[in-house]
C-alpha cells in the first residue's frame, strides 16, 4: 500500500479508536528545509485520546509529560511502508503504575494497537496465511 494511503488509513483509524491527530510533523520536509538533507517519507502523528488523557491526569498528575501519544509512519526499502506506536505501558515506570493508572495506559495502548493493527486487514491482503486446499486427481 503506497506512503499516502498507509497515512489516511492510520489516521481513519486513529479516529475510529476515538483519537485526535493534533500534531503532524513531516521529517522529510523538516530535515530538507533545515538541514537541505534528502530523507524518506517519515511522518510523525501527534495523538490523544481525550477522555483516556483526562483519567490519567487525574489519576497521575505527571502523565501529561507522555502526551501526545507518537505514531510513526514511515516508508522503508523495497517499497515498504511502517507504522508504529509506543505501548504506553512501556512508557511508565512500574513504580508509578497504580491499578487504575495501569488500566488507563492499558487501554490507550489497544486502542493504539488495534488503529495499527487494522491496516494490514484487507481483502488483497489477509492478516493471516491462507492454506491451499489440497488436489485430487
Amino acid at each position: 500500500m503506497p506512503f499516502e494511503d498507509v497515512l489516511n488509513k492510520v489516521t481513519e483509524n486513529l479516529t475510529r479508536q476515538g483519537f485526535s491527530v493534533i500534531t503532524t510533523l513531516d521529517m522529510q520536509d523538516i530535515f530538507r528545509q533545515n538541514l537541505d538533507r534528502n530523507f524518506r517519507k517519515y511522518r510523525i502523528l501527534g495523538v490523544y485520546n481525550a477522555t483516556l488523557a483526562l483519567k490519567a491526569i487525574y489519576l497521575e498528575s505527571h502523565a501529561g509529560i507522555m502526551l501526545p501519544c507518537n505514531v510513526v509512519i514511515q516508508d522503508l526499502p523495497e517499497g515498504q511502508v511502517e507504522v508504529s506506536a509506543l505501548n504506553p505501558l512501556e512508557a511508565i515506570a512500574p513504580d508509578q503504575q497504580s491499578p487504575a493508572l495501569h488500566a488507563v495506559a492499558q487501554e490507550i495502548g489497544i486502542r493504539l494497537r488495534a488503529s495499527v493493527d487494522f491496516i494490514a486487514r484487507t481483502p488483497e491482503a489477509p492478516s493471516f496465511p491462507i492454506p491451499k486446499r489440497p488436489t485430487t486427481t
